[in-house]
């Protein structure tokens, strides 16, 4: 297939978002309806983010997240989008996607990061347990969670002789499918020289990606599992019935994204009319730079407009999928236990 042939699959990356007078449980509700609407649009599959700390972010623990979506659903795959894996014990992740892989057979993804989702403080208080913090040890660690996902499961041996059989699960019939995330250079070697899966994390910063891609398929080592490089991107997506509307709608999570980008402090996500009010006060000469630098890779405008944009997006970097963030901010008439506006897009892009 040509890069021009390609019409891309759309998937979904859910941070869950907290918007000002919303509750966690509410936040939680409206990305689990999310993703219910997303199954029953078509949309590929539906990952979680994990982040800490974070104001505007209730995504702190993905396999929570996607057994509450998995038992919601009944075609999408669902996943981490991803695990900061040096944040966790390599055991512990193999157990909880062996049984997530359980609990939805064949529709399990873990997709796996090397970056802290945090700041430094929340980093060191993930690792105070030390070992799990040996980032130096991450390509070791991938490895070991696919075996021990696996049927044979992984073998530990000891400078002794000894062997001892480590399984995430005692009788796995099947296992997920495991994706390396990532943002650099590092990343993309790291995937092709593992033979696994990767993404290239666009939404969270686009510079690289033609490099990272690049890197990744020119040294992409075939395994047992894949036979040939596989991968797609990620992008932030508003879509809504008029450009007018859309462009309102990204204004809160623009706004809060330049927040994090300057090392202002963080709160909850703004609603639209208050993110409006702000941007009406006028923003000094940096700020509004910042905006207009983050809007610029952004996928922003009518359902239409945006697929196709979508589409070109996908044909020049020769990937079949577009995983979307959609970012669409909600109004303060809109409900606490609900998300219109992400709905909306979802609803616009399936067409």
């Amino acid at each position: 297939m040509s890069a021009t042939e390609i019409t891309p699959a759309l998937s979904v990356l859910d941070l869950v978002p907290v918007r000002t007078g919303q509750s966690s449980a509410q936040a939680i509700a409206a990305s689990m309806a999310l993703a219910v609407r997303a199954d029953a649009l078509g949309w590929r599959r539906y990952w979680f983010a994990e982040h800490h700390n974070m104001p505007a972010v209730a995504s702190t623990t993905p396999p929570v997240l996607i057994a509450a979506a998995a038992s919601r659903t009944s075609r999408i795959r669902v996943g981490s989008g991803g695990v900061m894996l040096p944040n966790h014990a390599p055991l512990i992740v193999a157990e909880q996607f062996a049984a997530l892989e359980a609990i939805a057979p064949g529709r399990i993804d873990l997709g796996i990061g090397r970056a802290p989702g945090s700041d430094p403080v929340i980093t060191q208080l993930l690792r105070q347990s030390g070992t799990t913090g040996d980032v130096e040890r991450f390509p070791s660690h991938v490895q070991d969670i696919a075996l021990m996902l696996g049927q044979d499961g992984a073998t530990v041996r000891f400078t002794s002789g000894g062997e001892y059989a480590v399984r995430a699960t005692p009788a796995a019939s099947g296992s997920p499918q495991v994706w390396l995330l990532g943002s650099s250079d590092y990343s993309a070697r790291l995937a092709a020289s593992l033979g696994l899966p990767y993404v290239f994390a666009n939404h969270f910063s686009g510079q690289g990606l033609e490099r990272a891609l690049e890197l990744y398929r020119s040294e992409f080592a075939a395994g047992e599992t894949l036979a040939e490089p596989r991968t797609f991107l990620t992008a932030n997506v508003v879509a809504a019935p008029t450009d007018e509307e859309a462009q309102a709608r990204a204004l809160p999570q623009l706004r809060m994204m330049a927040r994090l980008r300057s090392g202002r402090p963080l709160a909850a996500l703004e609603t639209v009319e208050q993110a409006q009010r702000g941007l009406a006060e006028g923003p000094d000469a940096g700020e509004q730079t910042l905006l207009d630098s983050i809007r610029s890779s952004w996928f922003v405008g009518t359902g239409p407009d945006v697929r196709r944009e979508l589409d070109a997006f996908a044909a020049q970097h020769g990937v079949d999928e577009i995983m979307v963030s959609p970012v669409a901010g909600s109004f303060e008439s809109e409900p606490l236990d609900a998300t219109p506006g992400r709905e909306q897009t979802l609803e616009l892009l399936a067409g």
